[in-house]
């Protein structure tokens, strides 16, 4: 009779521990989606609406001229995406709270590759200003005339654009320790951490292609936006609505 029911209570203590434990990393999984899904927004403004808006490739003119019909558009853009880059950390923390219990070096890794990434897209976010303060002139500026401000705004935005693809080496490798700590968790489907690891072989593919074989970037780029698009949105997606698996009992399973 006590021993039925010191059980009782064993399970129910087991329960309300494998309940909170549920409940608080659902909590760390959404709140890391939220971020995921912040990221994303404003660093998408800047890369796929702003700058397709404003540049014009080959044409250094008409890039001047758009940039400086829509400086504030131009402007907000580049506040979007230094927006995106200081979410970036908060993510990085925000995953490390979620994964540190599945295998804290793997969570370290991650953090560290994000960590690094960062400084890298500040740098070549220079080039992404550099042009509205080349185009706008100014007295130190008056021994260039416009053609050669055009050109140099040209050039700084293509060393942006050199700049960024540089980052996604690191957008790349950050997220294969995260596939690993989501293979291994046993709350994220497996699932999403075989398209993690197809969104890091896309990332460094794209920035292979480009410094190495720029003359078949056209060939895999719709490989690359493939496993970019497929990789990270179905993760963010499933942290926000689903959150967490419910992890099984250890007593349970061994009984």
């Amino acid at each position: 009779m006590n021993d039925a029911k010191s059980i009782r209570l064993e399970d129910k203590a087991m329960n309300t521990i494998v309940t909170g434990d549920s409940s608080s990393l659902r909590k760390a999984a959404r709140t890391a989606g939220w971020l995921y899904l912040s990221m994303a927004v404003f660093s998408a403004f800047s890369m796929l609406f702003v700058t397709p808006k404003v540049l014009v490739p080959g044409d250094a003119a008409a890039t001047a001229a758009n940039i400086l019909a829509s400086e504030r558009l131009f402007r907000l853009g580049f506040a979007s995406n230094l927006a995106g880059q200081v979410i970036f950390l908060f993510l990085a923390y925000a995953l490390y709270k979620l994964f540190r219990s599945v295998s804290r070096d793997q969570a370290r890794l991650m953090v560290m590759l994000v960590v690094a990434s960062v400084p890298v897209t500040f740098v070549s976010m220079l080039g992404q200003l550099a042009p509205v303060v080349l185009l706008k002139g100014g007295s130190v500026l008056s021994a260039f005339d416009p053609a050669q401000r055009q050109a140099l705004a040209m050039t700084f935005f293509d060393l942006h654009e050199q700049g960024i693809l540089l980052a996604g080496v690191f957008w790349g490798l950050w997220l294969l320790p995260l596939g690993i700590l989501a293979f291994k968790s046993g709350f994220i489907p497996r699932v999403f951490a075989i398209l993690l690891w197809a969104g890091c072989f896309g990332y460094l593919l794209d920035s292979l292609a480009v410094f190495v074989f720029p003359e078949h970037r056209a060939l895999v780029a719709p490989v690359v936006t493939a496993s970019e698009l497929a990789s990270e949105i179905p993760f963010i997606l499933w942290l926000l609505i689903r959150g967490v698996r419910d992890p099984r009992p250890a007593a349970a399973a061994g009984r």
